[in-house]
């Protein structure tokens, strides 16, 4: 998500990427309106913000890639460098302990 400051018109003139006191509005960073700004703005600020905010998607999409490549064995795990191996095997962990706190709460259905 980007957030963006508008002009009097509705166009988008500056590019966050944290709510601002004069930028609240969020958009998805594929909006057409947010690219087409950013390609027609000389501020190369804003395009590292939008690029900044797009990180993260990006590296759950790696992430899906990476897992979805070992899973149809066209590379093996152990072929990753030790880093990789391990940020990856952390984030693996750190999301099933998520998806088991969201479990746990999404099963209160209450006393009775």
């Amino acid at each position: 998500m980007a957030y963006v400051k508008r002009d009097q018109h509705g166009n988008i003139t500056a590019v966050f990427d944290s709510p601002q006191q004069n930028a609240q509005e969020s958009v998805s960073i594929n909006s057409e309106e947010l690219i087409s700004f950013l390609r027609d703005s000389e501020d190369t600020e804003h395009a590292r913000v939008a690029l900044s905010s797009s990180d993260m998607a990006l590296v759950r999409v790696l992430e899906d890639l990476v897992n979805t490549l070992i899973d149809k064995n066209v590379i093996l795990f152990t072929d990753l460098p030790m880093a990789a191996r391990e940020k990856l095997s952390n984030r693996e962990k750190i999301r099933g302990h998520l998806n088991s706190l969201d479990d746990l709460m999404g099963d209160d259905h209450g006393i009775l």
